[in-house]
């Protein structure tokens, strides 16, 4: 949770999003309505531009509602973010439901919407509470060029199994040791890869590094207009490694209130996939992701 120009663009967008949002990870800004108060509430991001944008909606939500704002956006990965919120560095973030259930129980099986749900409200630590989830979704994918894809006949993950000793994958670090990652597309596909090359989460490193030929396969979000831009092909997810990933609020809950789920609450209802698709694409040109945010609030009645 993006060729030359696209690169170029998002770039840009990614260099902007660190700049409005904090920069390095855990730098802190205050929102416009703190003024330095004790007892803000805290709202943290991972590291990549869609979670920026939608920590930037929960933020300019919170402020409108006349809640005491601080933003610590671009923390890092979901292992540096969940630390995070468990330490009380932040309080509020937002999470993709089938992410987070696979961190906390590794051997989940769940996959639909619901059963993610009703898995994660369970597992989740009494510390942390689940807000209402969003309709929005953002999956990690396994993308590779249309002309790979033709080259070996490929149109879903199992059928790299018979190829992997000549792809090079690329994605995130954590990728290496997540069960929705490497592990998972060994254990689960029977895939062993040549080779896996350190990136970045679904940006435009392994964008670039995809379409250049650098790699042969890459993680990328399901909401990335480069998808569609540079004619990849997302293979099909026939065993269900990546679960529902469902756009959802976690918050810690001794800094929960009615207004923060009312408000969090009221912008899940709203924020559906395009939304998402047409929120990255923006910020691929290089648009301000505060900007976005306040743009998409308006929009949605929520400004």
């Amino acid at each position: 949770m993006k060729k030359a120009a696209l690169f170029a663009a998002v770039a840009a967008a990614s260099a902007l999003a660190l700049s409005a949002c904090g920069g390095s990870p855990l730098s802190s800004s205050d929102g416009g309505n703190t003024g330095g108060a004790s007892g803000s509430v805290i709202i943290g991001s991972a590291d990549f531009a869609e979670s920026q944008l939608v920590a930037s909606i929960y933020s300019q939500a919170l402020q409108k509602a006349g809640v005491s704002v601080k933003e610590q956006f671009n923390i890092g990965s979901r292992e540096v973010y969940m630390a995070a919120l468990k330490d009380g560095s932040v309080d509020v973030v937002p999470e993709y439901s089938g992410a987070l259930l696979k961190y906390l129980d590794q051997a989940s099986t769940a996959s639909t919407t619901a059963d993610v749900t009703k898995e994660l409200t369970a597992k989740l630590p009494s510390d942390l509470s689940l807000l209402a989830a969003s309709p929005a979704e953002d999956k990690d994918v396994l993308a590779v060029t249309k002309a790979t894809a033709e080259k070996y006949n490929l149109k879903s993950i199992g059928d790299l199994a018979a190829v992997g000793g000549e792809i090079t994958l690329g994605g995130p670090p954590e990728w290496k040791t997540r069960v929705n990652g490497v592990l998972g597309l060994k254990d689960l596909y029977g895939i062993t890869f040549k080779d896996f090359v350190t990136l970045d989460a679904g940006g435009p490193l392994t964008m670039t590094a995809l379409t250049s030929g650098q790699i042969q396969a890459g993680d990328l979000f399901s909401t990335d207009p480069g998808l569609k831009t540079n004619n990849l092909v997302a293979l099909t997810d026939d065993k269900s490694l990546f679960a529902a990933e469902n756009v959802v609020p976690v918050v810690k809950t001794s800094k929960s209130s009615d207004t923060i789920k009312t408000t969090l609450d009221a912008v899940s209802a709203k924020l559906t996939t395009e939304d998402l698709i047409e929120m990255n694409t923006k910020a691929a040109t290089g648009t301000n992701l505060s900007d976005i945010a306040k743009e998409w609030l308006g929009k949605a009645g929520l400004g």
